[in-house]
């Protein structure tokens, strides 16, 4: 069954409350593309940008034949001249997140290295390294050097949890060499980084900004070790700071920036928000490189990939009253997991698609920064993020991520293999909860687990 009738088939099935991870928008799919199905209740002309978002969004992208002329309409002129892919699709398989490769004779896939300097660059977000910019390209077009390799090597740190059971953690260590432009420099910083599932983003973006705020302010005020912090970071089209909601540090303001900044720096595409190419000066190939008509992702194009990303639907939960699920949830309360994972929010209205208002949604985040401790810090700030800051990663569908690639990996660097593994990963804030999960009987921990992977 085509996408597209299936889509519409599952939106009129009626789902149990406890199943409805986003509400009225929830779909009902388990398959393995649960992860690209549209919001029930599109109007024709947001179905219709949705299509053509998907499109930008899926197809290769090529550099400029010499004629000007392409004649396999599967591609989309305007690649490079450095990138780290040549498709959307291709790092978020199946619009779900990526993962770290098993070890050092494995190219990174779905995964890229951010680079800067410490001092603070403009605005107050990260300062490129002068010859490298904010990230490795590590393939570029003919003609063009990349500008380096970066590969993974991994030491491993046992666990031992109440009851005996053991567990083996991945500690990465990034290695970077084939530099084709001199050394990174002294001070400059790197962060490993899988790619996030996009699905449901623009629920996360119909939150009303105060209600950030508040939830931040609610943290504070209970007094516990959970702090969260909304990072401020500049919105270009704006022109000034609002509260960031996306990316690993919450880095970023809007869909429309994220995908506008990953085009620029995971593929070289232009667009009105980025209209400079993603080669430094000391590049002379890559400035030398003949391009297209700019910008690549026009703002028609920017605009129809936004709804694309905002049209994405979350599925609903499975097995949600299954006794070991309830049992976990309550468990997961208890710990204090929720405190940062936030289950319930309340989209506002005047969403920039009307059936994302008003919608009661599970994401299980907070969208906020918290210190998750010396383990699993990167040492690279980012606006008001520091290195020890992660944004909490929503969980709806979390359990579907191996359905849907089966390299998936967990955190920021895709360390964890695991549910299991990603969880005890966690410091700083969730030291505590980390500490109480660890103690608890295989059976409870077990429990937690099935609850995660109901999500």
């Amino acid at each position: 069954m085509r996408g597209w009738m299936l889509a519409a088939l599952l939106a009129v099935l009626p789902l149990p409350s406890a199943w409805a991870a986003a509400g009225d928008v929830t779909v009902a799919d388990q398959s393995s593309a649960a992860y690209r199905q549209p919001l029930p209740g599109l109007t024709a002309a947001e179905r219709d940008l949705f299509s053509q978002g998907r499109t930008l969004f899926d197809r290769p992208w090529v550099l400029a034949p010499a004629g000007g002329r392409l004649h396999d309409p599967a591609t989309l002129v305007g690649l490079g001249p450095v990138y780290n892919d040549i498709s959307c699709l291709g790092c978020h398989v199946g619009n779900g997140g990526g993962g770290a490769p098993a070890g050092p004779d494995v190219p990174m896939h779905g995964m890229l290295v951010r680079l800067s300097l410490p001092l603070p660059g403009p605005h107050g977000g990260p300062r490129p390294l002068p010859a490298y910019g904010d990230q490795l390209n590590d393939h570029a077009v003919p003609g063009v050097p990349a500008e380096g390799q970066a590969r993974l090597v991994y030491t491993l740190r046992t666990v031992v949890l109440a009851g005996g059971q053991r567990v083996a953690l991945r500690v990465p260590h990034l290695k970077v060499g084939d530099l084709h432009f001199g050394p990174l420099g002294a001070g400059a910083l790197f962060s490993p980084r899988i790619a996030q599932p996009v699905y449901g983003g623009g629920l996360l973006e119909a939150i009303p900004a105060p209600a950030l705020e508040a939830a931040a302010a609610r943290q504070r005020a209970e007094g516990g070790p959970v702090r969260g912090r909304v990072n401020q970071v500049w919105d270009i089209a704006l022109g000034r700071s609002v509260p960031g909601r996306f990316g690993w540090k919450a880095n970023q303001p809007s869909l429309a920036q994220q995908a506008a900044g990953a085009a620029n720096g995971d593929m070289g595409l232009t667009s009105p928000l980025f209209p400079d190419k993603n080669c430094r000066a000391a590049q002379t190939a890559c400035q030398g490189t003949r391009r297209g008509p700019q910008p690549d992702l026009t703002a028609a194009r920017l605009r129809a990939l936004a709804t694309y990303l905002r049209g994405l639907a979350v599925p609903a939960r499975r097995g949600a009253q299954a006794p070991a699920v309830l049992r976990g949830e309550r468990l997961f309360s208890g710990l204090g997991c929720a405190s940062c994972h936030q289950p319930t929010w309340k989209t506002g209205d005047g969403a920039a698609l009307a059936a994302l208002s008003g919608q009661t949604i599970h994401p299980y985040s907070d969208l906020l920064l918290h210190d998750m401790g010396p383990g699993l810090a990167d040492g690279r700030p980012d606006f008001q993020a520091s290195g020890r800051d992660w944004r909490t990663p929503p969980l709806w569908g979390i359990g579907l991520a191996r359905r849907i690639n089966a390299d998936a990996g967990f955190l920021h660097d895709g360390r964890a293999r695991s549910l299991l593994e990603a969880v005890l990963w966690h410091g700083g804030e969730a030291d505590t909860a980390r500490a109480a999960f660890a103690a608890l009987s295989k059976g409870d921990r077990d429990d937690v687990l099935a609850f995660l992977s109901s999500l």
